[in-house]
C-alpha cells in the first residue's frame, strides 16, 4: 500500500493530521497538472481543493482498488474537465495585472516543482506539444504514475497510453534537437 493510501486509512480511522499529510504529498503536483487544462492558476487551486474536499465528504468512493495518487489525479482530471466545458461559453476578460500575478504565482509553484535548467527546457518543450502527449509524459515522468495508473486518469487503455508516452517523447526530442537544447 502506498504512502498515501496508508495516510488515508489513518484519517478515515480518525487521524485528522494524516490529511494534512495527504494534501502536502499531492498538493502542488495536483494544481500544476489541473492548472494545464484550466491555465488558470486560481481556479487550479480551487478545483485542487475539491479534489481534497471529495476525499472528506464522500471516503466510500475510493475503494483502495488503485493507488490514492491515481485515484486524486482521476478527479483532478474530472473536475478539470467539467470546469473547462462549463467555462467555454462564457470566458471574462482577466486584469493584465492580475494575469501578471498569477504568472509570477505559477512561476514559484513551477521552480519548486521542477528544478534545475534543463528541466526548466523539457518542460517548455512539453507545453509545445499535443495536450494528451503532455498529459501522458507528465503523468508517467512528473508524477511517476505508472502506464496503468496513468491510463485509468485519462482514461484510457495501458496500450493507448504507452503509444501517447511513445509519441509524446518522440515530439519533444524534435523539439529539443530543433532548439538545440
Amino acid at each position: 500500500m502506498d504512502k498515501g493510501a496508508q495516510s488515508y486509512r489513518r484519517f478515515l480511522d480518525g487521524d485528522d493530521d494524516a490529511l494534512g499529510e495527504i494534501v502536502d504529498l499531492y498538493r502542488e503536483g495536483l494544481i500544476l497538472f489541473i492548472y494545464r487544462y484550466v491555465a488558470n492558476l486560481a481556479d487550479a487551486e480551487d478545483l485542487a481543493e475539491d479534489v481534497f474536499v471529495e476525499l472528506i465528504v464522500n471516503p466510500e468512493r475510493y475503494g483502495f482498488r488503485s493507488s490514492l495518487k491515481t485515484y486524486i489525479f482521476t478527479l483532478g482530471r474530472n473536475k478539470a474537465v467539467d470546469f473547462v466545458r462549463k467555462q467555454s461559453r462564457i470566458r471574462p476578460v482577466q486584469d493584465p495585472e492580475e494575469r501578471l500575478a498569477e504568472l509570477a504565482d505559477l512561476h514559484t509553484l513551477e521552480s519548486h516543482i521542477i528544478r534545475g535548467e534543463e528541466n526548466r527546457r523539457l518542460y517548455e518543450a512539453l507545453d509545445s506539444i499535443k495536450e494528451d502527449y503532455r498529459t501522458a509524459l507528465h503523468l508517467v515522468y512528473l508524477e511517476e504514475l505508472s502506464y496503468k495508473e496513468a491510463a485509468r486518469v485519462m482514461k484510457k487503455t495501458p496500450k493507448q497510453l504507452e503509444n501517447l508516452v511513445s509519441r509524446g517523447k518522440k515530439a519533444v526530442r524534435e523539439l529539443m534537437g530543433e532548439e538545440g537544447i
